[in-house]
């Protein structure tokens, strides 16, 4: 499995809310973080990544003190770190400011804003949406995103008909159209990543860029495709065809960390995914991933996360 696709699955991508907005212009909305609202749509989410996508009309997105990004229909912006941001008909924001302070029900819910009607002109159309995803232990790819992505216009294939789908089935409220939205979220999701993922090709910084970096990507996939290993520096920069001091060098400066203290990292998400999800002791999930000794897995997974192995799956199977 590549490096992409194993963060991926390990942090659990979930869909949590989703709902339609229509507005008159001039109209803006503010929207807070938007973990302050996981209590609400997704109690259970350690992080929520907010979207947007524009299906009829233009408006202007930004993170609060930044310069905003004109979208149009089709386009799909996406905020990973769920950070407050503005929503506006006008670069320069008109009309009253709306706060969506309390997250609308879910679909089939319309949110409509701006004048009434005959008082304002050109209809805006949007899906609002927000996906859970967990942020401990270990989570490289969130931290590696800007705090704004923007895919201009969605091109060809099925992400062309994403905002589409997305309107219809919310609409149609069919059984199991929750899930479908959810998985279609994800899927909207994965596919923005690997796009920015082409973007920063050529970048030096980053868990995204490493992937494409010949020293660092290889070191990547080898620790991914083998976490319990007892790996070394050495061995590590033997297995990519590489120096030790040009490995732990370029890994440290794209990744932002040494490479075994990484792998540290990576194991403990790994553990807590075994947790979560299945019976085994705690002794036996140190040992799939790496751990010689119980004690030695406890104390390292309680410093990353603050809670033992133990309280931690009690509280995820709550």
């Amino acid at each position: 499995m590549d490096p992409l696709s194993d963060v991926l699955r390990a942090v659990r991508l979930t869909g949590a809310h989703f709902f339609m907005t229509e507005a008159m212009r001039p109209w803006s909305v503010r929207a807070p973080a938007a973990l302050s609202m996981a209590p609400r749509i997704l109690p259970e989410a350690e992080h929520l990544i907010a979207y947007h996508v524009l299906t009829e009309g233009e408006l202007w997105v930004s993170n609060l003190g930044e310069e905003p990004v004109l979208l149009k229909p089709g386009d799909i912006a996406v905020l990973p770190h769920g950070e407050p941001h503005q929503l506006a008909s006008d670069r320069v924001p008109r009309g009253e400011l709306h706060h969506l302070g309390n997250a609308p029900q879910p679909f089939p819910t319309l949110k409509r804003m701006g004048p009434g009607p005959g008082e304002g002109h050109g209809t805006t159309r949007f899906v609002c949406g927000f996906l859970g995803c967990d942020a401990k232990p270990f989570n490289p790819l969130i931290g590696s995103l800007p705090s704004l992505l923007v895919l201009p216009g969605t091109g060809d294939g099925w992400l062309a008909e994403f905002p589409a789908r997305a309107v219809h089935e919310s609409q149609a409220g069919g059984a199991g159209s929750l899930t479908v939205l959810t998985r279609m979220a994800e899927l909207m999701f994965v596919e923005v990543v690997r796009r920015h993922l082409e973007s920063v090709r050529g970048s030096t910084r980053g868990w995204l860029a490493g992937l494409s970096d010949p020293v660092v990507g290889a070191a990547l996939t080898r620790l991914h495709q083998d976490p319990s290993r007892r790996w070394t520096l050495v061995e590590l920069a033997r297995e990519v065809a590489s120096s030790r001091s040009v490995l732990a060098e370029r890994f440290t400066q794209t990744v932002g960390m040494p490479p075994m203290q990484y792998l540290a990292q990576w194991r403990l998400q790994l553990a807590a995914e075994l947790l979560a999800r299945g019976g085994q002791k705690v002794s036996a999930v140190g040992a799939q991933v790496g751990y010689e000794s119980e004690a030695a897995f406890s104390r390292a997974f309680k410093r990353s996360t603050g809670a033992s192995p133990a309280a931690w799956r009690k509280v995820r199977r709550a």
